[in-house]
């Protein structure tokens, strides 16, 4: 009998009828069970030379969720399904570190009990270790070590790993062009932003690190003001904690009634970007955020600009969902936008209607980010797609971006084996979130310490394998609208954009338009 593999990731065929959480799960009930029987019968990866028939198909538990959702221990699913008797365990998971290593540790730790230890021993022996020696400011030592520590855990991982990357669907796929556009904030903003660091005093509260319940709530407050003024507007009325005056820094008349997309920088580029697309193309536009008071925000823009629109969130039922997401996928449909949560549909809509996509705010773990903006580039697109990650300038948004390359640079090297991933910021920047850097074109660009740009201008092209996967630093760096291959961002760029980074999938396939 051949050995048994437990991979934590097995890249799988689609099969007729699937319905796992990265696909289309708007689908009936009959058909996510068939989907189910079908994957039963999936145990051979088509990867690897195929395995010695079983005779019995392996069954499937949860079958229509990603493996991530293992990634505590200590959740009650988790332990459920470690009780079961099963001589084989198999976990899919396109994200097997999303937060930190532990997450990993409990993935390898279902299908391989006891390979990494427990997780105090795994957390000693690799996880503080190896985020040390990744550490900006890590000693040559620290370093050294960490690289071994790495090492070390890969080739005991490998053991029961099979990575595949969405590299292999690329050639089937058109151009997509993605792009993080750095938008100054408004006069109103900035002072808003000040006005809240001075009165809540947000740095005072993090201690060691560590964020308590008030400083969560900062970090929301200063999310929503990069969106909007008028998400915070309410709490100034309400003089909350960190908003008293801060009522009279707005306009005399205000009114939350009506958007006003020029007191906001990230508003005034959509609206452009908006205004660009519907004049120059017959393009449609997915609008992602994850809050939905900024769904409503962009509700009134559109009604206020008479674009047609749809809205998925999380008070949609299943049903519904199916019928709205058909029929905005229809070249012959009117309906100009396709407005989401991020929290609510995310994940497994496939909105290949749409061929731009306008990322508005980050969210803290970049899975997220990279399975919302996946909407557009999937299978069946015929067009070149455009990804928009709109972010504030010198802002909370920015540290969050950092902190997502952190996540992402951490993933890259464990999971994927990528030597000499660049270390462009230590911990103790990551914990400067209540700053706002006003001289700056780009506060990212400012750390990568960057060698290709000079004196405000890139000197030197990206390598040529990099590709949208690449760090930040290998993509291109815009500093003016000279650079931009997107007419659309380029024409939108004197709205309210200070900076760009851009970079494509792959080269350009024929029959792509």
């Amino acid at each position: 009998q051949r050995r048994s593999l437990a991979p934590s990731q097995v890249a799988k065929r689609k099969q007729p009828g699937d319905s796992c959480e990265d696909e289309d799960w708007t689908q009936t009930t009959e058909k996510r069970r068939k989907g189910c029987e079908e994957r039963r019968e999936s145990h051979i990866s088509p990867f690897r030379k195929p395995l010695t028939p079983l005779n019995k198909p392996p069954q499937c538990m949860d079958g229509d969720k990603h493996g991530h959702r293992l990634k505590n221990s200590d959740n009650q699913t988790y332990q459920a399904l470690n009780a079961m008797s099963a001589k084989r365990r198999v976990l899919i998971s396109g994200t097997p570190i999303q937060n930190d290593l532990l997450e990993y540790f409990s993935l390898v730790h279902f299908v391989n009990a006891g390979i990494l230890g427990t997780a105090q021993e795994f957390k000693k022996r690799f996880e503080l270790p190896i985020l040390k020696g990744r550490d900006a400011d890590a000693s040559g030592k620290d370093r050294e070590t960490g690289e071994g520590k790495l090492k070390e855990l890969i080739s005991i991982v490998n053991r029961c790993l099979i990575r595949r990357t969405s590299d292999i669907l690329s050639k089937y796929l058109p151009v997509k062009i993605e792009q993080v556009v750095c938008c100054r904030l408004t006069p109103l903003q900035s002072e808003l932003y000040k006005h809240f660091l001075r009165q809540a005093k947000p740095i005072e509260t993090l201690q060691e690190g560590k964020i308590n319940v008030s400083s969560l709530s900062s970090i929301t407050s200063l999310k929503k003001l990069c969106n909007h003024p008028a998400l915070i507007y309410e709490k100034c009325v309400e003089r909350a904690e960190g908003f008293e005056g801060a009522l009279d820094l707005f306009p005399p008349g205000y009114c939350t009634k009506a958007v006003e997309p020029q007191l906001s920088g990230k508003m005034l580029v959509l609206d452009y970007i908006l205004a660009m697309t519907r004049t120059t193309s017959s393009d449609k536009v997915v609008l992602v955020s994850n809050y939905t008071q900024t769904l409503d925000l962009f509700e009134k823009l559109c009604r206020s600009r008479r674009y047609l629109y749809v809205r998925l969130d999380g008070t949609m039922s299943i049903k519904k969902r199916a019928k709205i997401v058909e029929r905005f996928n229809s070249p012959s449909n009117p309906e100009f936008i396709f407005m989401l949560s991020s929290k609510a549909g995310g994940c497994g809509l496939n909105l290949i209607g749409a061929n731009r996509l306008v990322m508005f705010d980050p969210d803290w773990n970049p899975a997220n980010d990279e399975q919302a903006m996946a909407r557009v580039w999937r299978d069946g697109q015929k067009k070149t797609c455009y990804i928009y990650r709109l972010l504030s300038t010198g802002t909370i948004e920015e540290k969050i971006l950092q902190r997502q390359a952190h996540k992402k640079a951490l993933s890259s090297c464990v999971v994927d084996e990528e030597q000499d991933v660049e270390r462009h910021f230590s911990l103790g920047e990551l914990r400067e979130l209540f700053t706002l850097n006003e001289e700056t074109t780009s506060d990212t660009h400012d750390r990568f310490r960057c060698r290709r740009c000079v004196n405000g201008r890139e000197v030197r092209p990206p390598p040529d394998d990099s590709d949208c996967t690449s760090n930040l630093s290998q993509w291109n760096h815009c500093f003016d609208k000279k650079g931009l291959r997107d007419q659309v961002l380029k024409a939108s760029w004197d709205a309210a954009v200070s900076f760009v980074f851009h970079q494509r999938s792959h080269e350009d396939q024929k029959g792509v338009v």
